[in-house]
């Protein structure tokens, strides 16, 4: 090109764009690495513990009634081929789902073919597959028909219906032009009811204020809500504790109880189920309050008033807040008045963290042994 038209055209090559598709990514991927801070209130709206679901299995296909038909061979008989199958509905343990929120109430299998002509069979209908928490349990008219504690477990929620025979099956010496076709059966359907129980090693059990979620920020990166009010968590939240040799103990922070919590008093029983995953507990006590050794007491009793025995597991008393001065005072106490094994520890300074850590080990690698010697495979995370 010549003219004028030339130190345009360089211009328009040799200068700056006015659009960047590379920035555009890199600020969209930044977006993405911000993790959204969600309020602890807000988080009741995404955590569900407990869903209705009614699910129905896909409608197998009706069977053909053709005839085969051709020139030269007009009468050449039945060839009406089967229904499909249909659908099931399957529940599946996904360890990236961490809540019931996005299970819908009602599922439906897909519904087989209709058998076609020259005996061609029906396709079958797909399976629908529901992602589910682990440690889902499943119920039917208050018995527990599945309980899903492993990645990737399945249970077939609803079973699909059989396809239908089309009339080349009913083909006989006495019928040789049978008319006669079943329609495909209708899928199972059942009511059935979720119930989510946090899967965890660890649990921490302890009164509003106690210190339990600024103790699971000092041992892991999960970042529960803290403030100096009670029943600051709503949520049971799950922290990851890394050893060196690259295990994991999952460590789970349960809501506050009180006195009562049995009878479904303040959060009540629906967050008791949570402590029932727990393989040991890590009871943790308020050392500035007077007699400490009484939550201790009343935390067992709740305990042992919701499941015999949960109460007897292996288990550590954490006395928190032990930079305060009335604390070092009902230490000595505590540990007259109990027998459990105590560490005494401050979760807002940090002080004494790694016996606790030693301890959780320990406790980690009796449950293994134990599961093992047992031919059952402990949970990992």
């Amino acid at each position: 090109m010549g003219g004028r038209g030339a130190p345009l055209l360089g211009l328009l090559l040799l200068g700056k764009p006015a659009f960047s598709t590379t920035r555009v990514a890199c600020g969209k991927n930044r977006r993405l690495r911000q993790k959204r801070a969600i309020s602890e209130r807000k988080l009741t709206r995404y955590f569900v513990d407990h869903r209705r679901v009614r699910v129905v299995g896909g409608q197998g296909g009706d069977g053909g009634h053709t005839f085969y038909s051709e020139p030269r061979k007009i009468f050449g008989g039945p060839d009406g081929g089967n229904g499909g199958d249909g659908g099931h509905v399957v529940l599946k343990a996904d360890q990236q789902m961490k809540s019931l929120s996005s299970v819908l109430p009602f599922y439906q299998g897909v519904h087989g073919g209709r058998g076609g002509s020259k005996n061609c069979y029906g396709a079958n209908g797909a399976s629908v597959y529901v992602k589910v928490p682990v440690g889902t349990t499943v119920k039917e008219d208050g018995v527990v028909v599945a309980d899903l504690t492993q990645h990737g477990e399945e249970y077939v929620a609803a079973y699909g219906g059989a396809g239908g025979k089309g009339n080349r099956f009913f083909l006989s010496n006495e019928n040789r032009a049978p008319m006669l076709f079943t329609p495909g059966e209708p899928g199972q359907e059942r009511v059935l009811y979720l119930e989510l129980k946090t899967t965890a090693h660890a649990g921490l059990v302890g009164f509003p204020n106690a210190g339990k979620s600024s103790l699971l920020r000092a041992l892991s990166n999960a970042k529960p809500a803290v403030a100096a009010y009670p029943f600051t968590t709503l949520n049971p939240h799950v922290g990851i504790v890394h050893y060196e040799d690259y295990e994991q103990v999952a460590v789970a922070d349960i809501p506050g109880l009180i006195r009562g919590a049995h009878q479904n008093r303040g959060l009540g029983v629906a967050f008791l189920r949570h402590i029932e995953r727990c393989r040991f507990l890590l009871y943790v006590v308020d050392l500035s309050v007077p007699r400490p050794w009484i939550q201790l007491q009343d935390l067992k009793y709740e305990l042992e008033q919701y499941k015999k025995g949960l109460s007897e597991r292996p288990c550590v008393v954490i006395g928190n807040k032990i930079d305060l001065a009335q604390s070092r005072i009902n230490l000595p106490l505590l540990k007259e008045q109990i027998a459990d094994r105590v560490i005494a520890l401050s979760a807002l300074t940090g002080d004494n963290l790694e016996e606790l850590l030693l301890h959780l080990r320990e406790l980690y690698d009796i449950y293994v042994k134990t599961e093992q010697s047992q031919g059952q495979r402990p949970v990992k995370w």
